[in-house]
């Protein structure tokens, strides 16, 4: 059975409008998937993390701090989504990404958050699928694909359906494009272009898009090529 590594976003998972009801879809459709793949999924923080991000930096948090208050949040939303994955859940919520990875088994979802100040959680997501030997890593946020540039600023940004891992490096270690950086963590790239890992890029509001992607099938995000 193949396995699989989903990084979800805390902007997908919590959209702060039928917070509940669309976790518990979501929970649904990632349970039926389980008995078809290997499932272990990483949570981000979101809005609410960049709530308390915020507000603790006026405080004068450190920005070590800032990001432990972060990284609690995103362990509350694995919380949360573990909860709606009732039996097919797993109660642990791993602080580690080998823990994640070794708790994982057929039919049973590893649920994280983030893991140490200075990791996202698209590194936790390639840490993972390191250890596990994940065939994808599924980056599901509110973005449907990787661009060109930033398409909010640029109205002539390219959508690309397919690259390779070494192009999306360039983007996400291009210190010269606004908001590129945040297409996927670069220690995550790293991680996945070491160890031949693709990464699918979909927008993760799209339930069947998400499925697709992780059942290794044509989706209409980005597919990076790690081979």
């Amino acid at each position: 059975m193949e396995k699989v590594v989903v990084s979800i976003g805390g902007s997908v998972l919590i959209p702060e409008k039928d917070d509940a009801k669309y976790i518990k879809i979501l929970a649904d459709a990632l349970k039926d998937l389980s008995d078809k793949v290997q499932l272990m999924v990483v949570c981000g923080g979101g809005i609410i993390a960049r709530y308390y991000t915020n507000t603790g930096k006026e405080l004068g948090g450190t920005t070590y701090q800032l990001d432990e208050m972060g990284i609690a949040v995103t362990r509350i939303n694995a919380k949360l989504l573990s909860i709606a994955l009732g039996e097919a859940g797993i109660d642990e919520i791993p602080v580690d990404p080998k823990r994640c990875a070794d708790n994982s088994a057929p039919g049973k979802i590893s649920v994280m958050g983030g893991t140490e100040p200075g990791h996202t959680t698209d590194a936790v997501a390639a840490m993972i699928a390191k250890y596990c030997g994940a065939a994808r890593i599924v980056n599901a946020s509110n973005v449907d694909a990787v661009y060109t540039d930033d398409p909010r600023k640029n109205p002539d940004a390219k959508r690309l359906s397919r690259m390779t891992i070494k192009e999306l490096k360039e983007i996400v270690y291009d210190e010269h494009g606004a908001g590129k950086s945040s297409v996927f963590d670069p220690l995550g790239v790293k991680i996945a272009m070491e160890n031949k890992i693709d990464i699918l890029m979909v927008n993760g509001r799209d339930l069947d898009e998400l499925k697709n992607a992780i059942l290794g099938k044509d989706i209409k995000g980005t597919f990076v090529d790690s081979h």
